[in-house]
């Protein structure tokens, strides 16, 4: 039996743009995704795995420092002799400044760096066969070929398989595209896959998903998967978290808040006792005297281990138009006036809220 450890999609050094610019946030995010490689490489260790693999985009080309290249090189010389095989993705595809390239990596150390899958004998009667993204789009698939090995073949690679593509509508282009079929034709017993970072276990293929989450929205039991290759082609796989982020999407109702400060409390009572990262939705009626800004909130997270994102969710105002409209005023004039005007419906609602709200005296003319 051979052990294995497979990880894909860290992604080291991505920007987190989601962020909207908090640059500190995002710092201590990229440095959250350098924790769980360490990780990674002590489970490794650990588990005595006779080989890891990555599936790709294990840090992100355009944007990579020294500083990241002198760390994974001192990180997979640090479990030497445990092999590691690396199959380049569209993130951290293979060329001429790859890291990959650049890198005088230690002996245990295999980069695949052709388009083509390519064998490689990871074990007695076991074979290897990787492959790399050359370019950062437009790969084709790399499944039109026939194994020409006896014994036990594995594929190792970074693609998105279609039928998975289709279910799961992620959104990622199809990089390096195949059908599940492709593999069994190809004469390939497994295949170790990145690219989606929802995991993934089928019959013929594994997608570990990313190890630590990358954005709100994410699902499944994603980390690494220590897969045992028996003799005869078989795959057993465990999953292992070794995430170190919690991502957190809450709604908070705030229907019935008659002043700020009582928002402010259902938004801080909803995260006082989250970590990590929360984007937290607000919805509900406001009633329309609640002098309610969101940058009253923003803070709040600040007194919590917890960086925050806020949006506005499904809010509305509490104004009851067709009785103001009804009012022989001024109010009354404008909500009439408006509601007759040829205008989206929802543009026609901030107009009418903006506009009752001037007409009050008031200066929060902030419309959600």
């Amino acid at each position: 039996m051979t052990k294995l450890l497979l990880f894909s999609d860290l992604h080291l050094d991505t920007a987190f743009s989601w962020m909207g610019g908090d640059q500190a946030t995002a710092r201590r995010r990229r440095q959250a995704l350098r924790d769980v490689f360490v990780r990674i490489i002590d489970k490794a260790e650990d588990e005595r795995v006779d080989a890891l693999l990555c599936g790709g985009d294990l840090y992100e080309h355009d944007r990579y420092t020294p500083d990241t290249a002198a760390f994974l090189k001192s990180e997979f010389q640090r479990i030497h002799p445990i092999r590691v095989y690396i199959a380049p993705g569209n993130h951290d595809w293979y060329g001429p400044q790859s890291l990959y390239r650049t890198v005088e990596w230690s002996d245990n150390v295999h980069v695949f760096n052709e388009n083509l899958l390519r064998p490689f004998q990871i074990d007695d009667g076991i074979t290897l066969w990787g492959a790399a993204h050359t370019s950062p789009a437009n790969t084709p698939g790399f499944l039109d070929f026939r194994v020409d090995r006896e014994g036990v073949n594995l594929a190792l690679f970074h693609g998105s398989e279609r039928g998975w593509f289709t279910e799961q509508g992620e959104g990622k282009d199809p990089h390096a595209p195949f059908d599940a079929e492709q593999i069994v034709r190809a004469g390939i017993d497994h295949a170790f896959l990145g690219h989606y970072h929802r995991p993934k276990d089928d019959q013929h293929f594994t997608y570990p998903g990313n190890p630590d989450p990358l954005s709100f929205g994410e699902e499944g039991e994603r980390g690494i998967v220590l897969a045992s290759v028996h003799g005869d082609g078989s795959v057993q796989r465990k999953r292992v978290s070794v995430a170190v982020t919690e991502i957190h999407d809450i709604d908070v109702d705030i229907s019935g808040c008659t002043n700020q400060q009582e928002v402010r409390g259902r938004v801080e009572e909803s995260i006082e006792d989250l970590a990590g990262v929360a984007r937290v939705n607000l919805k509900g009626e406001l009633d329309p005297n609640v002098d309610f800004r969101i940058r009253d909130i923003q803070s709040l997270s600040a007194s919590h281990n917890l960086s925050s994102t806020f949006q506005i969710g499904n809010i509305h105002s509490g104004y009851d138009f067709e009785a103001i409209q009804n009012k022989p005023t001024v109010r009354g004039k404008f909500v009439t006036n408006v509601t007759a005007a040829d205008m989206p419906e929802e543009e026609k609602r901030k107009v009418l809220i903006t506009g009752l709200r001037a007409l009050d005296g008031r200066e929060d003319l902030e419309v959600f």
